[in-house]
């Protein structure tokens, strides 16, 4: 049983060695999603471009991941940290787009990210394109 004292699970873990949730986004309008959960990531010396390197090589090497690797990910996004309030969007959030993570050179704990953050990858054109017509199909 928790008590109100108890530290909360983000502060866990430090910053050099904390888990990330990848939610790797197929397609917008299906809701085609799957988590990639990534372990000990240096949030102090690892950047934007090196995690989506990361990101983009463990779905071409893990299995199980083969319908991703036809996608282009050229894309993150920060969508949650831990015991911080969600989207109504089961897909992404999208709003702020400032939460993109377009400098490649920035430090990923310079950006907030922090044990237990959710962040997005996906296609930006097939997002841009979603957010226009944000349909939902079955």
């Amino acid at each position: 049983m928790t008590t109100p004292n108890d530290p909360l699970s983000n502060t866990l873990a430090p910053n050099t060695a904390a888990t990330l949730t990848i939610r790797v986004i197929k397609s917008f309008e299906y809701r085609t999603t799957k988590n990639l959960i990534l372990h000990n990531i240096d949030l102090t010396a690892t950047n934007v471009g090196q995690l989506r390197t990361l990101i983009i090589e463990k779905i071409k090497t893990t299995s199980g991941w083969k319908p991703y690797q036809t996608v282009v990910f050229d894309t993150l996004k920060l969508y949650t940290k831990a015991h911080g309030a969600k989207t109504m969007n089961l897909i992404i959030n999208m709003d702020n787009d400032d939460w993109i993570l377009s400098n490649d050179d920035e430090i990923l704990a310079s950006r907030g990210i922090e044990n237990e953050t959710e962040i997005s990858i996906f296609n930006r054109e097939l997002y841009e394109s979603f957010k226009k017509n944000p349909d939902i199909k079955w």
